[in-house]
């Protein structure tokens, strides 16, 4: 499930994940605009239980979907609660996992980075690894003019999913941001699934390793 949003005059189009939890329970990753045809097809899956903003940055339509949904419980990211004193959050990310998810959702925050800060997720029962910003590959030609050009230096539009230059960058702490990566390698992963981009659907563990190569190396 996508939809467009737009920061610094850049569109982005942007995924959501639904993921059932084996008690028929939904955890909402990155929600995005709620709309009603959305919502039905949500509810036919299961019952909202858990709203989850990925980083300081994936929180847009947060709100919208909490008044939908205020039984629902929100656990913020790093950074997320002093930009959103209007959501109630019920508890914050970090490297351990939420107790009702354990065996199913591992989690990662991968710390260092000015930017944002991911908490990077891995779903046991499908293999796959739910990545936010830090991997992104936009199509050909979805960014026009100087937008383009920067989009091609920052590795936005690379031949394959990659992390942009400017998170590349940001890392103040690059020995903490190894440790998360071992950790998320440490992980059997099959699949990976991002914000801005299409999905990995194949041999997810080599494609990190050389999404990363950069970090490792």
């Amino acid at each position: 499930m996508s939809t467009v949003t737009a920061a610094a005059g850049f569109h982005y189009p942007t995924r959501m994940a639904v993921i059932r939890l084996t008690n028929g329970d939904l955890v909402l990753w990155s929600p995005i605009a709620l709309a009603a045809d959305l919502r039905a097809a949500v509810e036919a899956l299961g019952a909202v239980r858990y709203l989850v903003p990925p980083n300081s940055l994936h929180h847009t339509f947060l709100g919208d979907w909490q008044r939908a949904y205020p039984d629902a419980k929100v656990y913020a990211p790093p950074g997320l609660r002093e930009k959103r004193k209007d959501i109630r959050f019920d508890g914050d990310f970090s490297d351990s996992p939420i107790a009702a998810w354990a065996g199913e959702i591992d989690l990662v925050i991968m710390w260092g980075n000015r930017i944002t800060t991911d908490v990077v997720f891995f779903h046991h029962e499908s293999g796959t690894v739910i990545f936010t910003d830090l991997i992104q590959q936009f199509p050909s030609g979805w960014f026009k003019g100087w937008r383009a050009l920067i989009a091609r230096l920052d590795l936005m539009v690379a031949g394959e999913p990659t992390v942009p230059r400017k998170f590349r960058i940001a890392f103040t702490s690059r020995r903490a941001a190894r440790e998360s990566l071992r950790s998320i390698l440490a992980w059997p992963t099959r699949k990976v699934l991002i914000a801005h981009g299409l999905p990995i659907t194949d041999d997810g563990q080599a494609f990190l390793r050389r999404a990363f190569h950069w970090l490792a190396n």
